[in-house]
């Protein structure tokens, strides 16, 4: 893991999040020592050295780092507090002799045993449960609290509100806003680029592109002109694969694999209005939420099989899409994905917005767009493993 947020630098992270790692912090900084690419069907186990927790080392690598991510968000800390030397190149991620990672690891087992002794294997305790962003979890409440304002934290999967319009009326309405389903259909690629900046402006200004072609693939690529010796970092899915590069990263290089794909293909078909509609079979309309002082519509894509949770908020006046939070499940928690949409644009008759931002566990990552061209031809190569 490498050190999150402002401490030091981000960390590496799951599938289709915004992982700047090393390639925004200052050339100065330390790089760790990096990684080989992960071999094909390769477990956390045999890839990474020392993983012996049960339930983590038979999970994908990309997913496994995902996990880390849980944890550490968790308990609220970066990777040092576990692994000496993080963020620098004298990192040991295998050693035992922090007794913080020993603890971590029983843990691990404690959340396993009690979802599967308690609630028939149904992932209900996880790492947030108790901690709440403590290493200790507090054992009593503050009375203040209590009599306060209540809690605004919401469950992952919420009950449907029959007072709702139906999943499919507010779908309807987002496609109409967007730009209606005849002209949307004509929408084959586009082509979107801008600057980025990372949390609290870590590293400067990059350069910012993003590519979507119909009806899945989708890449995002980073570079800072100004600092060619940082590389260029991409996250691909061509509609079957999906690839993220780091180049300053732990391991530089790998193939989205796991529940990473599931994510992957969720965010290019979220690049199409339309798309979304065909994402999941099973919608439910939920209790209306409010985004910065605006009222949403709330629906929830519930998947089958690998658990995958994602939520969309809709503008009640706009009916455009405000927000979108994806969650994987791991064995310590979901790991949560959210992505914002604003300041949405004409281009050709369709409405896309011109500032995105893409929250994961350990940091955040906002985009300006300053240009978008429509049905022009995309590079293949946009859509694959970076080079």
């Amino acid at each position: 893991m490498i050190p999150q947020k402002p401490r030091a630098v981000v960390r590496l992270a799951s599938a289709g999040t915004i992982v700047l790692a090393f390639t925004l912090i200052q050339p100065a900084f330390a790089q760790a020592p990096s990684m080989p690419p992960p071999a094909k069907g390769q477990t956390a186990g045999q890839y990474f050295k020392n993983v012996t927790t049960a339930s983590l080392k038979g999970l994908t690598p990309s997913d496994f780092l995902g996990a880390m991510g849980v944890m550490t968000a968790a308990v609220g800390y970066d990777c040092s507090n576990c692994h000496p030397g993080a963020g620098t190149d004298a990192i040991d991620w295998v050693t035992d002799s922090n007794p913080k990672k020993v603890t971590a690891r029983k843990m691990v087992d404690v959340v396993a045993a009690v979802n599967k002794n308690f609630f028939g294997g149904a992932q209900v305790v996880t790492c947030w449960t108790c901690h709440r962003g403590q290493d200790a979890p507090p054992t009593s409440i503050a009375l203040d609290k209590l009599y306060g304002e209540p809690n605004e934290e919401r469950r992952d999967i919420l009950a449907p509100d029959p007072n709702e319009p139906a999943a499919t009326q507010i779908l309807d309405q987002y496609v109409q806003a967007a730009g209606g389903a005849a002209k949307l259909a004509a929408v084959k690629s586009y082509v979107a680029t801008g600057t980025s900046r990372g949390y609290a402006g870590m590293g400067g200004t990059a350069a910012f592109e993003l590519y979507a072609q119909a009806p899945d693939s989708r890449g995002m690529w980073i570079h800072f002109p100004q600092f060619p010796e940082r590389g260029v970092s991409a996250w691909t899915y061509d509609g079957k694969t999906g690839w993220i590069v780091q180049p300053r990263a732990i391991v530089p290089v790998y193939e989205l694999t796991g529940n990473d794909v599931i994510g992957a293909k969720l965010d290019a078909l979220v690049s199409f209005p339309a798309g979304i509609k065909t994402a999941f079979t099973n919608w439910r309309v939920v209790q209306e939420d409010t985004i910065n002082g605006r009222e949403m519509y709330v629906v929830q894509g519930i998947g089958q099989g690998a658990g995958v949770v994602a939520t969309f908020y809709f503008d009640k006046q706009t009916h455009l899409l405000t927000r979108f939070v994806r969650r994987t499940p791991s064995p310590v928690g979901r790991i949560s994905i959210q992505q914002d949409f604003d300041n949405y644009k004409d281009v050709d008759g369709i409405k896309l917005p011109f500032k995105y931002s893409f929250l994961w566990l350990d940091g955040r990552f906002t985009a300006e767009i300053t240009d978008v061209k429509i049905n022009v031809p995309v590079d293949a190569a946009k859509f694959t493993r970076p080079r």
